[in-house]
């Protein structure tokens, strides 16, 4: 068995290409214990993908299709993907939503730049979340997207925040109808209804403990510490 912790869900995880291995190392774990997870994609299943999508590489269909498993696989442990920037800042992960090439991975490199070394990177794509019985956590997890940023570390979420571009910065607590909509078009939706039924109960534990926002921020500083400002509270 190839043993990694990932998320708190011990993993055996299978890899043949160096990518994977590599995000993979820091969450490997040397012990003997039975896995809550498998995952190993056959080289069939590599080739056939890389068919469908010519513009990947085998390589990184292995990467991108392992995350898949993976993160409907946490369904089953009280956790989901969000497609988003995490930091950490104080203790406590804020994560940062929005589509793809919104500005979300750009407004945590501003945290980076206002609050310098106080401010970790979690996960730059695709941080993990669990509703566990001590609270809800954000986690690292070796798959985040193109720029590979991720720490195995898990912090409790200060809050979650949607990002739009704006000339001005100003930011407001979404209502739970909006937030459900929001944190559902940015993860991944199971096909079957059970699946779908976990997912839905996850995000309303998600909800009753964590804040999730709307904002308009440009690209400056004083985006990101008006969000730190209002999400710290």
């Amino acid at each position: 068995m190839n043993l990694h912790k990932i998320a708190d869900i011990t993993v055996d995880l299978g890899y043949k290409y160096n990518r994977l291995k590599k995000q993979a190392e820091a969450y490997k774990i040397n012990e003997d214990s039975k896995p809550d997870m498998t995952i190993y994609l056959s080289d069939a299943f590599l080739e056939q993908k890389h068919k469908e999508n010519p513009h990947l590489s085998v390589e990184d269909c292995e990467y991108i299709f392992t995350s898949s498993v993976f993160y409907t696989g946490m369904l089953q442990y009280g956790g989901f993907m969000l497609h988003s920037s995490a930091v950490i800042m104080d203790g406590r992960a804020y994560l940062f939503s929005a589509p793809s090439g919104t500005g979300k991975s750009t407004h945590t490199g501003l945290w980076q730049k206002a609050f310098g070394e106080k401010v970790q990177i979690l996960n730059d794509d695709k941080p993990a979340i669990r509703a566990i019985e001590d609270g809800v956590f954000a986690y690292g997890t070796p798959w985040s997207g193109k720029t590979d940023l991720n720490i195995n570390v898990k912090a409790p979420i200060a809050g979650i925040c949607f990002l739009e571009r704006s000339e001005t910065n100003w930011i407001e607590k979404m209502d739970i109808g909006s937030a459900i909509s929001a944190l559902l078009n940015q993860t991944i939706r199971p096909f079957e209804m059970h699946d779908m039924d976990l997912l839905l109960g996850h995000i309303e534990k998600v909800l009753t403990s964590v804040p999730v926002y709307k904002m308009g921020c440009n690209i400056s500083e004083e985006a990101a510490i008006m969000a730190y400002n209002e999400m710290s509270k």
